[in-house]
């Protein structure tokens, strides 16, 4: 069955799939809205990062992360250090889209993480990114012996 409207149709029914692990990744299933485009009805290139970080969002949020508690609990926040994207192909208006998010590798204080967005199978942007695990003035800090934990169950 075809979760997903064909693009020409007059009314879109509502659909909203859900975000799921599947094999030790994370997907994250967007609509693009008429926000997130262009004039031309394509996807602006810096709203994938913000599609990305949504993802990555949720995906801690799965594990029992979540940025608030980190903060509060923790006095540590993640900031994006590194990211390298490339874009391939142009989600459009209307298109469901997925953002496939997996943790590469778990460091001191940084994990790598790779996400793609894809749109039925196509891949449309890769991306490669280090997020740095900060104190609330900015100073590195060691992710904490249970969030490392956390965080290494999500390696595939």
């Amino acid at each position: 069955m075809n979760s997903e409207p064909a693009a020409n149709s007059e009314s879109l029914p509502v659909y909203r799939p859900k975000s799921r692990f599947s094999g030790g990744v994370f997907i994250f299933p967007i609509r693009v809205f008429y926000e997130d485009t262009d004039a031309a009805g394509i996807v602006y290139y810096a709203n994938y990062l913000k599609f990305m970080e949504r993802a990555r969002t949720e995906m801690l949020r799965g594990v029992g992360l979540n940025h608030r508690d980190l903060l509060n609990e923790h006095k540590l926040v993640f900031v994006v250090r590194r990211c390298l994207l490339e874009y391939l192909a142009a989600a459009r208006l209307d298109d469901f889209i997925e953002i496939q998010t997996k943790v590469l590798c778990v460091k001191g204080a940084s994990l790598d993480i790779e996400q793609i967005v894809c749109h039925r199978k196509k891949i449309l942007v890769e991306s490669k990114l280090t997020l740095a695990c900060v104190g609330e003035l900015g100073a590195p800090r060691r992710l904490p012996p249970d969030l490392r934990a956390k965080l290494n169950d999500l390696l595939v």
